[in-house]
């Protein structure tokens, strides 16, 4: 964790004190960061994008559980009580725009922001998530380089 002065606790010169003080701070921070450290549920087949969103996720200190097709969203998402949704659209395996209906269909899943992406071309893909509920859908090749601006568009509370 680090001295007193890096992690901005002040130095007291009383022996036994600063060892105390260094304690009570670094185990607050440890149960905060446990408690306070959000969740992302991602829904991908194609390994490019996906395991690139869930490194960067990791990276803005998010918890991420990966599902690639054989879960079902919405029970997960009940289960898990994620902050963020993450699907990608284009799906062999799994109809995702009925996955994300499925998830706000429910009382407790409703609430939860979807950002869901797919290429470009796909319009007739992306219109079916809008229509569906989910709450941002963007291209794929915009995903990885807007995430912040995407996220804090889809937490956004009106």
């Amino acid at each position: 964790m680090g001295t007193p002065a890096q992690v901005g606790v002040p130095v007291c010169f009383l022996p036994g004190v600063v060892r105390v003080i260094c304690f009570a701070f670094t185990r607050r921070t440890f149960q905060i960061a446990g408690v306070t450290q959000p969740l992302a549920l991602i829904f991908y087949e194609d390994l490019m994008p996906g395991t690139q969103l869930v490194n960067r996720l990791q990276d803005l200190h998010y918890r991420v559980q990966p599902l690639t097709g054989e879960e079902d969203l919405a029970a997960t998402a009940r289960q898990a009580g994620p902050m963020l949704v993450f699907a990608d659209l284009v799906s062999k395996r799994t109809n995702v725009c009925a996955a994300i209906a499925a998830l706000r269909a429910g009382p407790e899943t409703a609430h939860v922001p979807v950002i869901a992406f797919a290429d470009e071309a796909e319009t007739a893909l992306q219109e079916s998530a809008r229509a569906a509920g989910a709450t941002l859908v963007v291209a794929d090749a915009a995903i990885l380089t807007h995430l912040e601006q995407f996220i804090e568009r889809a937490l956004h509370v009106e």
